[in-house]
């Protein structure tokens, strides 16, 4: 079950959050970051997440079907980072898109996999609100394509620091979730 995979990865779900975390709140407290700074560090914070996820996904898999919505995310998160990382001078909107088009795609895998957790375990709504503020990020972004810099390099570490600060709630969730089941798998 999707369950499995995640609570055996729960550790994976929450570095995510770290680096999230982390990468959210250095854009904040430093806005007036120049904009090939802010690709970079874009860059390799979607490629870190989508390696994590990537490896979340495969690791300790056991046969299961359902961690494709993951690995997909993941697989996603790592194209976004490497076109950004090669490609540093793109301009500002294209940077925009590929943002966009990453936060959407991570949400809509991540409410996918939330929605099959909810027969599961409860807790899930971490992970299916992770989903919904990517996409609404990314929704902004799209609304909202000729805002400056630095208000993009606010809106950026704004989503990062609250994805990330999720992402930590749900993997330590998923760790309570896995002990107690598996405590009454022994018991």
């Amino acid at each position: 079950m999707l369950v499995d995979v995640l609570t055996r990865n729960w550790g994976w779900i929450a570095l995510r959050g770290v680096v999230a975390l982390v990468f959210g709140l250095v854009t904040l407290f430093n806005p007036a970051i120049a904009l090939t700074a802010l690709v970079l560090l874009f860059g390799a914070y979607a490629l870190a997440d989508g390696i994590f996820m990537v490896v979340g996904a495969i690791t300790n898999r056991r046969g299961e079907r359902r961690w494709v919505a993951l690995l997909i995310g993941g697989l996603i998160g790592i194209a976004a980072g490497l076109v950004t990382l090669f490609m540093p001078g793109i301009t500002a909107a294209a940077l925009l898109g590929v943002i966009a088009a990453w936060a959407i795609l991570l949400g809509i895998a991540e409410i996918a996999a939330a929605i099959r957790l909810r027969k599961m375990m409860t807790g899930e709504w971490a992970l299916g609100l992770a989903g919904l503020l990517a996409v609404a990020f990314g929704v902004l972004m799209i609304a909202y394509p000729t805002a400056g810099a630095l208000t993009i390099a606010l809106w950026i570490g704004a989503y990062a620091v609250v994805a990330g600060i999720v992402l930590i709630a749900l993997g330590l969730q998923l760790r309570r979730w896995g002990r107690l089941h598996s405590a009454g798998a022994v018991a």
